[in-house]
């Protein structure tokens, strides 16, 4: 998916990779990002009859809300989506879905089945219950045989999913075919290499095939395919729907009928004769086995979970197997990989939302905004000589180019049938010079976008001559200098880096053909250079570098990464590079190149908002792929300033800013540049500026309500912050915990309630200072994205419990212990629950940030937790004010009981500390401290207060409820009191000695019969509520911890009796 882009370059993938140069402003603006969706009106779209009036036949029909274009020839899911997309428009949306399609649509087009959908967010996979043989390790009794009469065979596919678990240096036999006198027929067998690969031979007429390796031996399921072919002796694996080995082993006969199909065992007579150490550990499930080859199509449908009927032998049924009752069977329901995914479509007869097989094929409704269309209708030429797209066509001998953009369909062109075309068109434009109609520029990116998508079938050299002529033409429309020209076509390709996006495109697919004898594929134009090479670890990095000018740009991926990413194992790492010139591609923005951002979108760096910005470099990217994986690494890249200063911004301040293009902002217009996490290096050469990207999290991330950019000594103080600050507190947290399990702190709800936010706080900070190692795995950062919002919810909603607990002891709660203690776990872990689920079911694919592992606050998902937070937080401000006010009326009576006679400064002094007192202890408890966080994105100065005072919250907790707390310190001492008790009686008659405090003060000798100091002076007095009037008695007596100072109201532990 595209949007992975996002996903893939935040976390370091770069795309695009550009220096912008921005005049300084003359005035500091606040930065804020602001993102919104965008949704359109349907209620009762009114259709336009004026433009195909009631035709039958219409193609397209018109209405107030956008254009609407029925394609009645069936297409799979992905084909029917680049369809639309080759036309400049899109899918019918899930946003745009049954009851807004016009009914003069439905009804002229007698629309009455099933039409795809283009969901927002991706497909669904598809299950289907399989039965897994299990082979627990290496025996020679577990088998399974396969109930079938074998006809000769010419040629053959056997395709199964298989989890492999052998360790075994010797080979593990996956299935073996036998037949009278002939017992190593056709048989599959797999040994796993050090590296930890998985590697396969056959077995044909007694010939044995080298090795393959197929994939690694990692725990998962995997499809494997084996076909052999008489005729040449050709055969080949598949490893997950992909060609992995294909060679020719010398044969001149069919496999033999009537033979014996055994899975798990080599066969070393006819149907028997097993052996341990040749037997297959692991699991198998859904074998097929057709007397046919299967092309590289059809495997990938079988990969699907599909059946392939013509020509199969043996479809998987569990009643068609003989199999050993020591062989365990195991019924799940298999999650099917590839194209078996599960995509929406409306049913057209009762507008219901549905959902079907990806790769069924089925017809589908392309949608156009009115604006786009109408650009569209108009590049059409009427009454014009078709002069360039005549001569492609004529020199092509067959339709390249559409005598209308609207009627275009998708070329279904092969390797050499594409290249021949795009020889045409570049002949017919080296003859012309230049495009000057809108409609033939937009007819040759059109044409460059279906090219873009073709996959490389055939030899290395056939492809490679493809990429070069489409780069060549690429580079040609680069050339195109009307600056009128492109600022018409913009709007309809969605933004110039279309033209980036497909040379990306086109480079990845090249990169699949390296080889171990071409490792290396560079295509160079004078204004578009491509690299594509395989990575060799031992070199010191890997690096990038234009050839085309004298100042070399340049970009480097670090090999640290390159080696994290292979962890020592047998890899294939490739890496592909593009480079266009600044001269020919600020030509794409329609020579707007000082002001081509608006002005809400300017580039920013956190510190200042631009007041311009203006392309200052050439663009490179870079891309690496592990296998077919894009994975993100960090870049280093250099680049010249190429561009001239406007006149117009002589007088102000000249700064390069680095940038890389992000396709997921702003994506109705192709994307946007952007500066996340991004900053420059001290370079050497004047005009030269060097970049870093990478992404960092911090503590602030939490509230956070936009999306703000920081420069990289902010961002490195605030995570520097955060690491400590959630270190020291962690360690708090653990210490205090273990104080109220290890020293005997008496059970109460109170303590009950001070483990749980502790527990709940101390999770959640030890995720949060490590959630960066996993933002580059998805399924990781998603796990550890829902974990942080599940303990940072919980130890919120214990913060409540915590303010309704002072409560409780401030104003009289009718309601038992064990009923208050339900409501308070009900509170503290029911509700984190609920809203984690409920936001997870519902927003799943807009969960996760793009640069980080925490919520998005380009979505409205951010509230999921800001919201519950601020009410929280609502309610334990109410419940502190409270608090406050007790303590203020309780401490101004009992100043004037015991001080009547004191001075008017010395009672406002008291009522002064009365007020102070509870609001210092109690903040930090009630986790009022927070509120400073949703401030945040206004200025890096909230992010450093939000910092000190949060991450350092364990420390605090720590200190009022472990060192200030008279209960816990009581416990110590108690503990103390026994441990000389001990030492004592060690000493003396152990007949006299008596487990009591009483008991052992006299036996020490000690005449005092002072009570213990848990025990309070003041007895305390229930509060009562009299005439709907509160009243405190004896004021919550809670026991000091800022002095010994009785005339006010103590505020940590409160007194289990009287209350």
């Amino acid at each position: 998916r595209k949007t992975a882009l996002l996903k893939e370059t935040s976390s370091g993938d770069f795309k695009e990779m550009n220096i912008f140069w921005a005049p300084a402003p003359t005035c500091c603006l606040l930065p804020i990002l602001l993102v919104c969706g965008w949704y359109s009106c349907w209620a009762a779209p009114e259709i336009n009859q004026t433009h195909q009036g009631l035709d039958s036949t219409a193609a397209f029909i018109e209405t107030s809300e956008g254009v609407y274009e029925y394609v009645s020839q069936p297409l799979d899911r992905w084909q029917s989506e680049k369809a639309c997309e080759y036309k400049f428009a899109s899918l019918l949306s899930e946003s745009k879905d049954g009851q807004k399609i016009p009914e003069k649509l439905l009804h002229l087009k007698q629309i009455n089945f099933p039409i795809w959908l283009k969901e927002d967010g991706p497909t669904e996979p598809r299950t289907r219950p399989l039965t897994v043989l299990v082979f627990e390790n290496r025996t020679d009794v577990k088998y399974a045989k396969l109930l079938v009469d074998f006809p000769h065979l010419p040629e053959i596919t056997v395709c199964a999913f298989i989890q492999w678990e052998n360790t075994y240096k010797d080979f593990a036999t996956v299935f073996s075919y036998a037949v009278p006198g002939f017992f190593n027929e056709f048989q599959l067998r797999g040994i796993t290499s050090e590296k930890g690969y998985v590697q396969f031979a056959i077995i044909v007429h007694g010939h044995h095939t080298p090795y393959s390796t197929l994939f690694l031996s990692d725990g998962q399921w995997h499809h494997v395919c084996v076909t052999w072919q008489k005729l040449n002796g050709t055969w080949a694996f598949y490893a997950d729907g992909k060609k992995a080995a294909s060679s020719v082993i010398s044969t001149t006969q069919d496999i033999i009928e009537g033979g014996s199909f055994i899975i798990g065992q080599d066969q070393d007579s006819f149907g028997g004769t097993f052996k341990a150490k040749e037997s297959f550990s692991g699991n198998i499930t859904n074998l097929n086995v057709w007397m046919k080859v299967l092309s590289d199509e059809q495997i990938e449908v079988v990969r699907s979970c599909n059946v392939i009927e013509q020509g199969i032998i043996y479809s998987w049924k569990s009643h068609k197997l003989q199999i050993d009752p020591s062989l365990l069977q195991m019924d799940i329901q298999f999650v099917c990989p590839g194209s078996s995914m599960e995509c929406q479509i409306l049913q057209t007869r009762d507008r219901a939302v549905d959902y079907t097989p990806c790769e069924n094929k089925l017809p589908f409704i392309c949608y156009y905004t009115n604006d786009l269309y109408q650009r569209l209708k108009n590049t059409n030429r009427v009454n014009r000589q078709r002069t360039f797209s005549s001569r492609v066509n004529a020199i092509a001998n067959r339709t390249l180019i559409s005598e209308n953009l609207l009627d275009g369909g998708v070329q279904q062109l092969n390797v050499s049938e594409a290249s021949a075309s795009l020889q045409a068109i570049e002949r017919v434009m080296e003859t012309d010079g230049s495009l000057e109609d809108p409609a033939d520029l937009l007819s040759v990116i059109q044409f460059l976008k279906g090219v873009a998508d073709i996959e490389a079938e055939s030899g290395t050299e056939d492809f490679e001559e493809l990429s070069y002529h489409f780069v060549k033409v690429t580079g040609a429309i680069l050339e195109q200098p009307d600056a009128i020209l492109w600022s018409e076509v913009n709007p309809i390709i969605r933004g110039p880096m279309t033209l980036v996006l497909n040379v990306d495109k086109m480079a990845s697919t090249l990169s699949r053909i390296l080889s171990d004898e071409k490792k290396e594929i560079s295509i160079h134009h004078r204004n578009i250079e491509v690299g594509v090479r395989q990575v060799d670890l031992d070199a010191n990095s890997h690096f990038y570098r234009e050839q085309s000018t004298n100042k070399v740009d340049q970009i480097t991926v670090p090999m640290k990464e390159l080696k994290g990413i292979a962890k020592g194992d047998e890899v294939d790492i490739k890496v592909v590079n593009t480079w266009f010139d600044f001269d020919a591609f600020q030509h794409l923005f329609g020579g707007n190149t000082y002001n081509f951002l608006p002005e809400d979108s300017a580039v920013s760096d956190g510190g200042n908002k631009y007041v311009g910005t203006y392309l200052g470099s050439a663009v490179i990217s870079s891309t690496v792929f592990v296998g077919f994986q894009e994975v993100g690494t960090s870049v280093q890249y250099r680049l010249w300033q190429r561009s001239k200063i406007p006149n117009d911004s002589r007088t102000l301040e000249q700064r390069p800013v680095c940038a890389f293009w992000n396709f997921s902002i702003n994506p109705e217009n192709g994307g946007g540049w952007s500066t996340s996490g991004c900053h420059m290096k001290k370079s050497i050469h004047p005009g030269e500026t060097v970049c870093f990207c990478n992404h960092t999290t911090n503590f602030a991330v939490l509230l956070q309500l936009y999306d703000v950019q920081r420069n990289p000594d902010e961002e490195w103080t605030l995570r520097t912050l955060t690491f400590i600050g959630c270190g020291v507190s962690l360690c708090a947290l653990l210490v205090t915990f273990i104080l109220f399990l290890a020293v005997g702190v008496p059970k109460s709800e109170r303590t009950t309630v001070h483990k749980n936010l502790i527990f709940a706080l101390a999770a959640a900070e030890s995720l949060l200072m490590f959630s960066e190692l996993a933002k580059n795995n998805e399924v990781v950062c998603i796990t550890v994205t829902a974990s942080l919002h599940l303990f940072f919810m919980a130890a919120f909603a214990w913060m409540l419990v915590e303010g309704l607990l002072l409560w409780s002891k401030v104003v009289a709660v009718n309601m038992s212990e064990d009923r208050r203690m339900r409501f308070y776990y009900i509170t503290g872990w029911g509700l984190p629950i609920i809203i984690v689920s409920v936001t997870l079911a519902t927003s799943f694919n807009k969960y996760v940030a793009d640069s980080h592992c925490w919520l998005n606050v380009q979505t409205d998902i951010i509230w999921a937790f800001v919201g519950p937070v601020l009410f929280i937080l609502t309610v334990n401000t109410f419940v502190l004010f409270r608090v406050v006010m007790v303590t203020i009326s309780s401490a101004r009576r009992r100043s004037k009981m015991l001080t009547p006679n004191c001075s008017l400064e010395k009672q406002i002094g008291i009522q002064v500390w009365a007020t102070a007192k509870p609001i210092v202890v109690l903040l930090p408890v009630l986790g009022l401290t927070w509120l400073c966080g949703v401030l945040v994105h206004l200025s890096v100065v909230w992010a450093y207060v939000f910092i000190a005072l949060n991450s350092f919250q364990g420390l605090y907790i720590f200190l009022i409820y472990a060192i200030y707390n008279s209960e816990v310190r009581n416990a110590i001492q108690r503990m103390k009191d026994k441990k000389k008790a001990l030492s004592f009686t060690n000493c003396s008659n152990p007949t006299n000695y008596v487990s009591s405090q009483r008991n052992t003060i006299w036996e020490t000798g000690k005449s005092s019969l002072t009570p213990p100091s848990s025990i309070s002076s003041h007895p305390p007095l229930k509060n009562t509520v009299s005439n709907g009037n509160l009243v405190a008695k004896n004021p919550v007596n809670i026991s000091s911890i800022l002095s010994t100072d009785t005339t006010v109201v103590e505020l940590t532990a409160f007194k289990t009796s009287g209350i």
